[in-house]
């Protein structure tokens, strides 16, 4: 049974752990936060000598057995965390070794990817617990931030959050320095504003990228190029700026294609995996377009694309004229 991070929570208030943890998936800023609650509440803030490190190609099983075959010194407990080892999608007999961990060690697994058919994984499932983090649900992130704002003393309303988040995207990390930013901003007044949102925070690539198929989309070509150009100053790869390109106008097809048949915003999220706060916006931005004008630009990043790595076509060339061709008046 994969185990959410309440479980967790409930380990460390009892201060009684599972022999194995598995913290997985594409949330950074969870991971990362129970890894270190963890590591803190089985060891304490000091105890380095009984704490053992393995990150990637240097996770070797032998090496990480005795780590967890030695001793806890002048302690119950003896901590290990291994990130990024890619051992839950190849074949190893640390499995095994799951089984029959003395009761003085604990490991704390950190991964992005995992196989849930691997044997490892299935070890961990029945000696410890797992919790899947890939970051929360709109309304949860919401209550997140608001809480984030509330502890330095700061309101802002369910609106101003949208639009946070708008220019931020859902990466917990980067959600997190932006509130610092605002905070810093802000200073002595109690609430944060959209105007303290457009002074100090960042828009990230895929916001530019919806502001740009906006422009291409209400046909202002000089602000499509000027985004475009902005991206390639911030050293964006001209074929990473057509994938997510193509990807905006994939995600617009099928809102768009989804709206048609009757569905509403929550069926349209759960199907296409967007958070809910997005849909009206990506409908907004279909209109610009017509089904047959999104097809043909998708089968145009295609060619593009198909001409790029065949070398007919330069890439910083290549994505200009596929702007210009569809945000032509």
């Amino acid at each position: 049974m994969v185990i959410n991070m309440k479980n967790i929570k409930e380990h460390i208030r009892l201060n009684q752990f599972k022999p194995v943890y598995l913290l997985y998936g594409s949330e950074s800023y969870l991971k990362k936060l129970y890894k270190d609650k963890l590591k803190t509440a089985i060891l304490g803030d000091s105890d380095e000598m009984n704490y053992s490190y393995f990150e990637g190609k240097g996770a070797e099983v032998p090496q990480i057995i005795a780590a967890a075959d030695t001793l806890p010194f002048f302690s119950d407990r003896r901590l290990i965390i291994i990130e990024n080892s890619n051992l839950f999608k190849s074949q190893n007999n640390l499995a095994d070794y799951i089984k029959s961990i003395p009761e003085t060690t604990h490991i704390v697994f950190v991964e992005t990817e995992i196989d849930k058919r691997n044997r490892l994984f299935k070890a961990v499932k029945d000696a410890g617990t797992i919790s899947e983090m890939n970051g929360m649900d709109e309304n949860n992130l919401k209550l997140w931030i608001a809480s984030l704002l509330d502890k330095e003393k700061k309101k802002i309303t369910g609106d101003t959050i949208l639009y946070l988040l708008s220019k931020t995207g859902t990466d917990m990390e980067n959600i997190q320095n932006e509130v610092e930013k605002l905070i810093c901003y802000a200073m002595d007044r109690a609430v944060i504003t959209s105007e303290d949102i457009d002074a100090v925070c960042t828009t990230q690539i895929s916001g530019k990228i919806f502001l740009m198929i906006d422009a291409i989309g209400s046909r202002k070509q000089k602000q499509a190029l000027d985004l475009y150009y902005d991206l390639l100053a911030l050293k964006e790869k001209p074929m990473s700026i057509l994938f997510l390109i193509t990807r905006q106008f994939n995600i617009l097809i099928q809102v768009k294609d989804l709206a048609a048949l009757g569905y509403n915003n929550t069926i349209i999220s759960q199907k296409t995996g967007l958070m809910p706060f997005t849909i009206n916006k990506y409908l907004s931005q279909g209109k610009n377009f017509t089904m047959q004008t999104l097809k043909e630009a998708l089968q145009t990043c295609a060619e593009i694309e198909e001409q790029i790595k065949t070398g007919r076509l330069m890439d910083i060339i290549g994505v200009e004229l596929l702007i210009v061709k569809y945000s032509a008046v």
